[in-house]
């Protein structure tokens, strides 16, 4: 029997969507390792530290936020979650794109494209919204003084204290145990939400983004404490939540990084509280 085009291409979607999901991958680090449009070096903005500007006398004036610079700092955060994000996504996104051509194939959904791309830009418009709202909060705290403008760190050890703190609590928390369930079992929450076609796709997707926003988003905002920029919080980070998403004891990695936090805040507060 002679294979049709789309048969064809049922056959190689597993290969093309893995190969999508590298080559952003792989661009989005590349843009995050030249700066992120900043003009400033990763490498001057890395750190081994928990806090590096916390105890430092460094100070920077507030940079001036034209729009232009707006537009990169967004492109910057939200770039910057794809390279991290990506990852630990890809089996979800993976196991879509076998339902759906299994669908397909079964007969109970129309033959055609697998609205995989659809279900990715959903996941990533999640993480849009959350890049406006970090890109809005770091222009408040540099406004303050309280984040390096150029470096982009906090300068204050109340703040890296407080950041570390809520993050550690948040870990131990049920909202927080709730969203890592939705986004360590791929099956359970495509049976529960799934949507046909196109536009059922891309609602999946934010829905799925933002279960994924709501599990990592104190963990992201780490990154006002350690640095923005900061390649070796970034690549920590992007382990740790790997690790939480696809390993059979991540609930666990999940509370021991919290109790991680809240022990890096203490001793920030305890060293603040001694130097005053």
């Amino acid at each position: 029997m002679e294979t049709t085009a789309f048969e064809a291409l049922l056959r190689r979607d597993r290969m093309i969507v893995i190969g999508g999901l590298i080559i952003i991958s792989a661009l989005a680090w590349l843009y995050v390792l030249t700066g992120a449009g900043t003009g400033m070096s990763v490498i001057a903005m890395t750190r081994i530290a928990v806090s590096p500007g916390a105890f430092s006398d460094d100070a920077a004036m507030p940079q001036q936020w034209t729009g232009a610079y707006w537009a990169i700092m967004l492109a910057m955060w939200w770039v910057m979650m794809i390279a991290m994000m990506a990852p630990s996504a890809a089996p979800m996104i993976l196991l879509y794109a076998r339902v759906t051509r299994h669908e397909q194939r079964s007969g109970r959904l129309a033959a055609g494209v697998v609205p995989t791309a659809g279900f990715a830009a959903g996941y990533l418009l999640a993480w849009l919204a959350f890049s406006v709202l970090a890109a809005v909060l770091q222009f408040a705290l540099e406004q303050a003084g309280l984040v390096h403008s150029m470096l982009m760190w906090s300068l204050n050890s109340w703040l890296s204290a407080g950041a570390l703190l809520a993050a550690g609590l948040y870990q131990l928390t049920p909202y927080k145990e709730t969203c890592l369930r939705h986004c360590r079992s791929p099956a359970h929450f495509l049976s529960a939400h799934w949507r046909p076609g196109q536009l059922g796709a891309i609602r999946m997707g934010v829905e799925h983004g933002a279960y994924c926003v709501g599990c990592c988003w104190a963990l992201m905002a780490l990154l006002f404490v350690g640095g923005i920029m900061n390649l070796l919080w970034i690549a920590g980070l992007s382990v740790l939540v790997l690790l939480e998403k696809v390993v059979p004891c991540g609930e666990w990695i999940a509370r021991a990084a919290g109790l991680a936090c809240i022990a890096a805040a203490l001793s920030i507060a305890g060293r603040a509280v001694g130097i005053a």
